[in-house]
């Protein structure tokens, strides 16, 4: 099965090498990512200016554009035989309204509007924890198996987050669970120049219970089915 992949933390991300090593066990990968970090640039797509398409290795090649641009130019030209589009693997949440921010999101999302299905996954992090990229592939294998296997549904995608846990804590089990209705946390903070920068409380945030930030922030793999239309 030839799958597309993408991110939006970059073609050199870590958390894509992962998704990479994963994809490698359900199928076919082709990666086509972004050159660089887009991270939060939600559905930004290039309209006005010339994109170019870099080649990095046999089936892989980074886009100078968005995560959107990249699955345009991916089942255009570079993988028009894909079967689903997979993106990620975010380093951090994407969870409940982080959806419509997340460049992460939005490259699956192209897709679906395209008539491709396709996975996000992202990696919730824990202040003062380092990322187990190995352990991540190891839990993202099972779960793209059970997905991708899944009858395709047109207009909607799956959104995946995998909680952050200590070495010695077992792996976690999955749970299909819904979008969290509440907004982000609105708190800025005033710099010395009266510039304003974001500091809402991810932790903190509100959850409902049995949403998917509530699974994931209680230490297991949440999988939402999101409905474009």
């Amino acid at each position: 099965m030839k799958l597309l992949l993408s991110n939006d933390d970059g073609i050199d991300a870590p958390g894509l090498r992962a998704l990479l090593i994963a994809a490698r066990a359900v199928g076919d990968p082709v990666v086509v990512a972004p050159a660089g970090p887009q991270s939060g640039v939600s559905h930004a797509v290039t309209s006005h200016a010339a994109l170019r398409i870099e080649p990095r290795d046999r089936d892989c090649f980074a886009v100078h554009g968005t995560p959107a641009d990249c699955t345009r130019l991916g089942l255009l030209r570079l993988v028009p035989d894909a079967k689903w589009v997979l993106s990620g693997i975010n380093h951090g949440g994407n969870l409940g309204a982080d959806v419509h921010y997340s460049g992460t999101v939005a490259a699956v999302r192209e897709a679906v509007l395209h008539g491709w299905p396709g996975v996000a996954l992202s990696h919730y992090r824990k202040r003062g924890m380092e990322f187990d990229w190995g352990r991540a592939a190891k839990w993202v294998i099972p779960v793209l198996s059970t997905l991708l296997a899944k009858p395709t549904t047109s207009g909607m995608f799956y959104n995946v987050n995998l909680p952050h846990l200590g070495p010695a804590e077992p792996d976690p089990e999955v749970v299909f669970c819904p979008l969290d209705p509440h907004p982000l946390p609105l708190s800025y903070r005033h710099d010395e120049d009266q510039s304003l920068y974001y500091d809402g409380d991810y932790q903190a945030r509100q959850r409902a219970l049995g949403s998917d930030v509530d699974v994931c922030f209680g230490g297991r793999i949440a999988i939402t089915a999101i409905r474009l239309f």
